[in-house]
Order: C-alpha cells, then structure tokens, then sequence
C-alpha cells in the first residue's frame, strides 16, 4: 500500500496545512509559508497542492488547498502530489476519519501487469480517525478494483470463483458453487442458459458467514466476466470495457470483505451467478422463451440484455429466505449513465426507511448515490405476447427503470430490497482514484449495515 497510515506521528514528519479558497490569512500558517504562497500565486485553489522549502532548502511542508472545503475524498490527491517521506496533517480536520481514507485511496495503482507502485508516503492517522475502519474500507474498496481492473483472460468465471473462495478462506467463511449442467438440475436455468455458450462454464457461487441465527444480509452481484453482447452483438466500441461488466459481483465481494473483517453480527450470505456472454452454437437466442428459477417465463428481446436473466435467478434463490437485507449490485444499463453520468450511481427500492438511510450514508461517506422510482405504469413496457415477460422493452425509454422492474418481479418476499446500477469505472482521473475500476455505494452500505447490526 503505497501509502502507509501510522499510530504515532515520526520526529522527521512534514506538516500539511489546509487553506481555503482566497484564506491565506485564515489557514494559521507560519509567515514565510504566506510568502512562499504569494510569490508562487497560490491562493487555495481546490486540489492544488503546494510544497513548502525550509530555510535550509530542503522540505518544509506543503499547502493544500481545499477550495469550498466540501469533500474530505479531494485529499486524496495528497498521495499523488506530496514527496515521498512523513507527514501529518496541521490543520483541523471536519471529517477525519474520512480524510484519511482518502490518503488511502488516493494512493491505490494497480499493478498486476507491470505498471509501477505509487510513491510511498507515512501520514500520521488524524485525531479522531479510526485505523482499523479505514484499513477494512480501503482493503473492501482495493477488492473490488483490482477484479474490475482484471482483465477476462486472468478473470473469467472460474478465476472469480477463485477470488471469492480466496476471501472466504481469509474469513473462514463457507462456499459452495454449482457448475455446468448442474445449474439445470438444481433449477438455475436462466444463469445457465447465459453462460452456456462460453469456454469457462457457467456457475452459481454461494458464500456463507456468520451466526445462523443473526439477522439475515444477502448480497448478490453481476457477475458477467466479459459481455459480447450475445448475437444481439455489441459493436466493437461496446466491448472496450466489457471486462468491468462483473463490477456487480466485484462490488459485493469488497462489500463482504468489509462485513466480515469488521466481525458484524450478521448471517451474510454472497450470491453471484458468474458467467461469460459468448457467442456460439449453442448461445441463448432473441426469441427464445426461458423459464425462470420462479417459474416465470421470458421472451429474449435482445441478448444483451443478460445481466437480468442471472440476477432473476439469483434474487429469487435469496427471496426464498426472505432476508431482513437484501442488496444486488449490476453494471446493469447504459441508460443509468445517460441519466445520471458514471459517478451517481442509482438505486431503487420500495423500503422508505431503506432509501432514507441509503441518502444520509451516502452523503456522509461521500459515496454518491441518487434513488430512483419503482414506476409501476412503466411495468406494462416488459409484456410479452407468448411469455409471462419480455427482459427488454420496444421503446427503449426509461431503460435503468424497466431493468429495475423487472428484477422486483422476482423479489415478492423480501421488504428491504434494493437494486443499485452502477458502472464501476473511474473514466477520468479522481481525487480518490484513478481512473479504471471503482467501488460504487458499498461504503455507504458498509455505514448502514454496520449502523443496524453492528
């Protein structure tokens, strides 16, 4: 981990002060700090780090400016833009524990295939931060983006099998997975019928943890490892990122390993169905009529539209045990992105108390989420003339709507569901990030969950 958080603040450590948009003044920092900023135009512009030299032209510590002061996750630019060594922050903190997790973050490279760990930086823990808390948020969040960032030919269904069996080992959970033609016999068929068509055979993994008699969390998770789109095929431009598709499944996983590091008292329960789109003569075809695991029938409008067909099966496999909690996370629809970009993830659910929660969590982690509506007129756009349903509407509007919709169809026994689309990329460069892979609304469900069951 590039950079490193310690209990005690090293004898050589280097200040860094916190300055606000045009408060030079204000920012409490010795005088010659003042003029070095003046000579060098610096006014607290949000972002900009500035390094301060001593009187013997070494370090002298560093300026940053924090702009509105709004988000506590823009000091993770600190862990790019400081020179290696020791540090510690001089100035009061609103969100400390917050402000270190962004150090954390800000630090994370991804480095399976040759590219170079970031520099190595010691920040004192703030006053008021809690170590072990950032240490299994970042370890949850660092899960998830380097499965994201994996590409196919390292993590297909077999390899994300492995992953998940890698973390319930760490956590003496315990795992089952149902593979093949098995998925058949044990009435999975909508999962199989997906993953069919690929090399790596299609499977339902099933990790387990905790006290039986806790309050049952299940999370269930997309785990489509590469999407070609099936004979409905993407254009080529539509598969440059297909490798994050399993982002659903990615997110659950950095989820549970939060959960079970922090030893909540819960019966936690991790579903992914993880398959690969492929195109073959045995793929699912438009048209075809699928029966569910819930006995619901399907009309296949379009093969790209997979990602529901091996959630619906998972759902209903975790409604059975109408669960006090249950979460599904999918990199499900592109119209999510239309609507609300790649940083605002939405998510959907019927449970006030649920999505009350999910808003404050999500402000006071800065975990950026937006609720959108269950809107049951737009339910009528899933008919079909020969099925129970269709997985994809004629008009194409309102498309992260209809694909939430159609998943409720197969949660009728659970209260707190929610559904949350996420794209689980950075595109460009973030405070706390860079761009690729990214966790999406688990820290602000780790707050809830720990909030609930801790």
């Amino acid at each position: 981990m590039p950079v490193e958080l310690v209990e005690q603040k090293p004898d050589a450590s280097l200040p860094v002060y916190l300055v606000a948009k045009d408060a030079l003044e204000a920012a409490a920092l010795p005088p010659p700090a003042i003029g070095w900023a003046r000579a060098n135009g610096y006014s607290g512009e949000a972002g900009r780090t500035l390094v301060l030299p001593d009187e013997g032209g070494g370090l002298g510590g560093a300026l940053f400016g924090t702009g509105d002061g709004e988000s506590s996750l823009a000091l993770g630019v600190l862990a790019r833009a400081l020179p290696e060594g020791d540090w510690h922050f001089a100035s009061d903190l609103r969100e400390p524990g917050l402000a270190a997790l962004a150090l954390v973050l800000g630090g994370y490279v991804f480095t399976r295939y040759g590219k170079k760990p970031g520099k190595a930086l010691r920040f004192a823990l703030p006053d008021g931060a809690d170590g072990a808390h950032v240490s299994r948020v970042a370890d949850g969040v660092f899960l998830a983006r380097d499965l994201v960032n994996t590409p196919t030919s390292d993590l297909g269904p077999l390899e994300l099998e492995e992953a998940a069996r890698k973390l319930a080992t760490a956590h003496a959970a315990d795992i089952s997975v149902i593979h093949g033609d098995d998925l058949l016999a044990r009435n999975f068929p909508m999962i199989h019928a997906v993953g069919r068509a690929s090399a790596g055979a299609p499977r339902l993994i099933d990790v387990t943890w905790g006290p039986t008699e806790a309050p049952k969390v299940t999370l269930v998770g997309k785990g489509v490892c590469f999407d070609t789109g099936g004979l409905d095929i993407k254009p080529s431009s539509g598969m440059l990122l297909m490798k994050k598709d399993m982002g659903g499944a990615a997110n659950v996983l950095g989820l549970a390993s939060m959960i079970m590091a922090a030893k909540l008292n819960v019966r936690l329960r991790v579903l992914i169905p993880a398959v690969e789109n492929s195109i073959a003569g045995n793929a699912f075809r438009p048209g075809d009529v699928l029966r569910s695991r819930k006995g619901i029938t399907v009309e296949i409008g379009n093969t790209d539209a997979e990602g529901r067909l091996i959630l619906a099966d998972a759902l209903a496999l975790a409604d059975e045990e109408q669960p006090t909690l249950l979460i599904d996370m999918a990199t499900l629809t592109g119209a999510a992105r239309v609507a609300l970009g790649p940083d605002l993830p939405p998510f959907y659910t019927a449970d006030e108390t649920l999505a009350a929660d999910l808003a404050a969590a999500s402000v006071a982690v800065e975990d950026p989420l937006w609720r959108m509506p269950l809107w049951r007129p737009y339910d009528a756009k899933l008919s079909s003339k020969i099925a129970d349903i269709n997985n994809v509407t004629t008009d194409g509007f309102a498309g992260s709507i209809t694909a939430a919709l159609f998943l409720k169809r197969f949660v009728e026994r659970t209260h707190g569901w929610a559904h949350f689309d996420i794209f689980a990329w950075n595109p460009a460069d973030r405070p706390y990030g860079l761009s690729g892979g990214e966790a999406q609304g688990i820290r602000a469900l780790e707050r809830i969950i720990a909030t609930r069951f801790g």
